[in-house]
């Protein structure tokens, strides 16, 4: 195998346009480049500088020589960086928040994960059904579901879901079917504090859309996890992210309401100040939030 470092110096040799100055360049010594670039033709069997007495030319072989040479030593350094980069400690303090729901559900393990990767990072973890201002918690990043409001952030996509209209099975059984989405209405609902928007269906047969009102009922919560609660317990129908009852669907504790019919799909993001410089960690953590998303699902 050729010495990669005798393509540096005939790399360097080209660029300097002479020994002298591709010796300065490389910090050694003139006789070395020149070895180099003797050994270099004998291992190859061709010639590829022509030498002068004024200048240096490269041969035909040479040039096609040199332009391989110089994108293998490019991407050798590039190789070099992304190592140095990978072995890196991550250190100092990564503050992250996100609903106590999706964050039991997906954030908690994906720290767990990063902390074993990177053991000198402290990871503080915090959980809020409100929006925190990362900048005034001086949290590092945030997890978020639905609509982004906050357009100085910026985002980044993790996952996408379904909200969907459930209602424990026993509920229904003493019901009447409903059909389409204006007949939700005739249900009880338990309401989530914090969703009141009109409500847009679209039926899957022929794509057409319908718009209802958020359906209000007598109770109300201001966790996703609580109002999941209260269907369990027959309390009434409620809109829920798929991820959140896929269990219970799966186990028939909960039955899902029109079915021919869903709701536009929504992002989950991770969220961090939009700054000139973003720190390694967040980076970091960034990237592992999206490969451990992928991995899992």
């Amino acid at each position: 195998m050729v010495n990669f470092n005798r393509l540096v110096s005939f790399v360097a040799i080209i660029n300097a346009g002479s020994f002298t100055r591709a010796a300065q360049t490389l910090g050694i010594t003139k006789a070395m480049v020149s070895a180099d670039l003797k050994r270099l033709e004998a291992e190859l069997g061709v010639s590829l500088v022509v030498r002068t007495t004024r200048r240096l030319a490269m041969t035909e072989v040479g040039e096609r020589f040199y332009s391989d040479c110089v994108r293998l030593i490019g991407e050798a350094d590039v190789a070099v960086q992304q190592a140095r980069a990978g072995q890196d400690a991550l250190t100092g303090t990564l503050r992250v928040t996100s609903t106590a729901e999706y964050g039991l559900r997906y954030v908690v393990a994906a720290i767990a994960e990063f902390s074993r990767i990177h053991p000198k990072l402290k990871v503080e973890y915090s959980t809020s059904q409100h929006h925190a201002d990362l900048i005034a918690e001086r949290f590092d990043l945030a997890v978020r579901l639905g609509v982004l409001r906050d357009s100085t952030l910026r985002a980044v996509p993790i996952q996408q879901f379904c909200a969907v209209p459930v209602a424990a099975r026993a509920y229904m059984a003493t019901r009447e079917e409903v059909v389409t989405p204006r007949e939700l209405a005739v249900l009880d609902w338990v309401g989530h504090a914090g969703f009141t928007a009109p409500l847009t269906w679209t039926e899957s047969r022929t794509g057409k859309t319908t718009q209802t009102p958020n359906f209000k009922g007598v109770l109300e919560a201001d966790t996703a996890a609580a109002v999941l609660a209260l269907v369990l317990a027959g309390c009434g129908a409620a809109i829920l992210p798929d991820w959140l009852v896929a269990n219970d669907l799966r186990e028939q504790r909960l039955t899902r309401l029109v079915p021919d019919y869903s709701l536009p799909r929504q992002g989950v993001y991770v969220v961090f100040p939009d700054t000139a410089h973003v720190p390694a960690k967040v980076r970091r953590f960034v990237d592992f939030m999206r490969e451990f998303q992928a991995r899992i699902e």
